[in-house]
């Protein structure tokens, strides 16, 4: 009797094994990803270098604590499977984690903690030879304690175009 259930298990694990998605795809909101080769490793090299980003407010729940416009300087670099996005005016730098890479269009973000408040960036662009399009979504999050008190979120339109690095 055992045995036969030792059987049944060993038949039931190879089966679950044997039932996971072979094709080496997975659906990420709709997207597809490639599994056993790094994400940061599908960005095309033109996305890395030197970026003048222009953002223009879409649309906002908090006018009062986001710009309209802004023209930011974006360097985006990679070392090993870290992608890192800094300015060179304002001395900000971050990792941030790659969502997904299909093609030219490249999801990335970033969440940090800074003095009581929760700062999620999103950035989902696409990547044409030098220059890009896309959206940033960021929320704020104010805390008191362990507990959300304010939210604040907001939607930039980005265009970008590279001042410095190659260009694919």
């Amino acid at each position: 009797m055992r045995f036969h259930i030792l059987k049944i298990f060993i038949s039931a694990v190879f089966l679950l094994i044997f039932s996971v998605n072979v094709s080496g795809e997975e659906n990420y909101n709709g997207k597809m990803l490639k599994t056993g080769i790094s994400l940061t490793e599908q960005i095309p090299s033109g996305f890395f270098g030197t970026w003048r980003v222009k953002s223009f407010l879409k649309q906002t729940n908090s006018p009062e604590s986001f710009k309209k416009e802004n023209i930011d300087i974006w360097n985006l670099s990679k070392s090993g499977d870290v992608i890192n996005l800094s300015n060179p005016f304002t001395g900000a730098s971050a990792s941030v984690s790659v969502g997904y890479v299909e093609g030219t269009n490249i999801k990335f973000s970033r969440k940090g903690n800074y003095d009581g408040r929760i700062l999620t960036d999103t950035v989902e662009l696409k990547l044409s030879k030098d220059k890009f399009t896309g959206v940033n979504t960021l929320v704020l999050e104010v805390l008191s304690g362990n507990s959300v008190i304010k939210t604040s979120k907001a939607v930039y339109i980005l265009e970008g175009e590279k001042i410095a690095g190659g260009s694919e």
